[in-house]
């Protein structure tokens, strides 16, 4: 509806110009509002402010002239005021908003979608996590970020790729290869330190019995560091497919799986360096390397290759996005904890640096999860493995709850997850109270259909039944869905779906608790069914979205 009145905007200001009544300008592209009060209309435009330098002459004039062309009654306007120093209000008809549920229902599971990628690459890299522990709750929120995000980039037009970056490769791995280790001589009598930096989880010693049963006391009477190398590469593939499978459960898949190892194994990470040096981008200070990116933006410049000779995590993780740039992506988008704020500049510089692509690398930040028990937190800590796994999450409250919770707040907001709220099966529970709109109308529809109303369209007369507040209340939320996907994807952030869904539901709910569905007047009853029937539609999209279910029965 937007875009009609947009193009009858338009039309009225190039007719004014015509007539000589404006002066010939370009005209500026029309926003159209929706103001916050009802009396302000359905939808406002400040054109006529932005034509008045061009035009010469007051807003207030041209708002006039902009009614003078649009006013004629019938159509989808019922009304134009002109307000304050030139705001244009519109009032639009009952019958404008019933093309809103025609619209919806020829689209079904379109509804909402549009080109505005244009079929544009685009990567979305999340969770991420180093396979040296299973995933904890708080890696459960960054993965419903990650794919709700690319969910809705690919239903707006973008070609995206979900990545998974497997951190395979450093200290990280050997620490846990020499906890693994340490467990496994427990298991044959033999004691030593553990030292506090090892990972300290009950599944480092289920990983050590399973590496019993495969080697037997073998391992002790190899040199350690082998055995500690053969324990990592064993507990990290374990490990990682452990995620694989956590993640799948909970509704997310990658389309690759990106080796960190993959990068030193094939020379690109010294590779790129060298090539930097070459360039001046890379230069050696105090017997260690360094890279320029206080050239693009950084605070400072950061080491790549220690003076030990060992590379940093900053020198994979320039060559792992120059890869992903040299695959043909226009944007990459990486999901990460908010810990890493500070990492930021360095990698935008990195990127710049590299593939001249700063302003086409984006991070999504995502603060840790509070986890509440009883209405108590629950203390964890992944170094001494005192967590909860997202695996233990799901099993309890289930994937659709997991999911839709975490997307109840933006994503850099702290979030607390009540374990005891996400299993309600009331309206007290936010995923419930959504999905309950969809299993409550699907209800419905199966009563209609045993009086012998189908809920496919009725005749314009019928329609026009829905003309109280409540009705055109319920369509109007209806049809800011389409806006409110584009937004999502513009600005990167799917918790306004679940914002907009929870809102649509309450005001559902209120709409059922006041006025009924179904009635002994069909024609009315045939139009209400309609409507009910196109916001279970938007309702079901919009879960699609976030990758939760919409069950016909609760």
């Amino acid at each position: 509806m937007k875009n009609q009145l947009s193009e009858k905007i338009e039309t009225a200001v190039k007719d004014a110009m015509e007539r000589g009544e404006l002066a010939r300008a370009d005209i500026p592209e029309i926003e159209l509002e929706t103001p916050k009060f009802e009396k302000q209309g359905d939808f406002s435009t400040n054109i006529a402010m932005k034509l008045a330098s061009l035009c010469k002459r007051p807003p207030r004039d041209i708002a006039q002239r902009i009614q003078k062309g649009m006013d004629a009654p019938g159509g989808i306007i019922e009304k134009i005021e002109i307000a304050g120093p030139g705001f244009i209000n519109f009032f639009m008809s009952p019958e404008a908003w019933h093309g809103v549920l025609r619209d919806i229902h020829e689209k079904d599971a379109a509804h909402g979608a549009c080109d505005m990628g244009r079929g544009e690459k685009v990567q979305v890299e999340f969770v991420s996590a180093n396979p040296t522990g299973p995933l904890h709750v708080g890696h459960g929120r960054g993965a419903a970020l990650g794919d709700t995000l690319a969910r809705i980039l690919s239903f707006c037009g973008y070609e995206v790729q979900r990545e998974y970056y497997i951190n395979d490769s450093g200290r990280q791995i050997r620490t846990l290869g020499q906890s693994v280790f340490l467990r496994y001589r427990e298991l044959f009598g033999q004691t030593a330190d553990f030292p506090e930096d090892c990972y300290q989880g009950a599944y480092v010693r289920d990983l050590a019995l399973q590496v019993k049963d495969i080697h037997q006391d073998k391992l002790l009477e190899l040199d350690e560091k082998e055995s500690i190398g053969i324990c990592a590469s064993f507990s990290a593939d374990a490990i990682l497919e452990g995620i694989r499978n956590d993640l799948e459960r909970f509704g997310v898949t990658f389309d690759r799986w990106f080796s960190e190892k993959s990068l030193f194994d094939s020379e690109r990470v010294f590779s790129l360096l060298n090539d930097l040096k070459k360039t001046g981008a890379v230069y050696e200070k105090d017997g260690a390397l360094w890279f320029k990116t206080s050239d693009y933006g950084d605070e400072k410049d950061r080491v790549v290759i220690k003076k030990d000779g060992l590379t940093t995590y900053f020198a994979s993780d320039i060559a792992y996005h120059h890869d992903k740039f040299s695959r043909g992506f226009h944007r990459v988008i990486d999901v990460w904890g908010a810990d890493h704020h500070g990492y930021i500049p360095r990698m935008k510089a990195a990127t710049e640096a590299v593939d001249k692509a700063g302003e086409r690398f984006d991070v999504v930040l995502v603060r840790l999860v509070n986890l509440l028990r009883n209405q108590k937190p629950v203390a964890m800590s992944t170094r001494a493995g005192e967590f909860v796994t997202l695996k233990d999450v799901v099993d309890e409250v289930g994937a659709d709850a997991a999911r839709f919770i975490f997307l109840t707040r933006r994503h850099e907001s702290p979030l607390d997850f009540d374990i005891d709220l996400a299993k309600k099966k009331t309206n007290e529970n936010p995923v419930h109270y959504v999905q309950y709109v969809h299993a409550r109308i699907s209800s419905v529809a199966e009563k209609a259909r045993n009086i012998g109303l189908s809920g496919g369209a009725p005749d314009p007369g019928a329609l026009a039944a829905l003309n109280a507040p409540e009705d055109l209340a319920l369509i109007k939320a209806m049809s800011r869905y389409p806006e409110t996907v584009r937004e999502s994807a513009a600005l990167m952030e799917p918790h306004r779906i679940a914002f907009f869904l929870t809102d649509l539901a309450g005001l559902f709910h209120s709409y059922y608790n006041r006025r009924r569905i179904l009635t002994d007047d069909p024609g009315p009853s045939s139009a209400r069914l309609y409507m009910a029937l196109a916001l279970k539609k938007v309702i079901r999209n919009g879960l699609g979205l976030l990758g939760v279910s919409a069950p016909e029965k609760m």
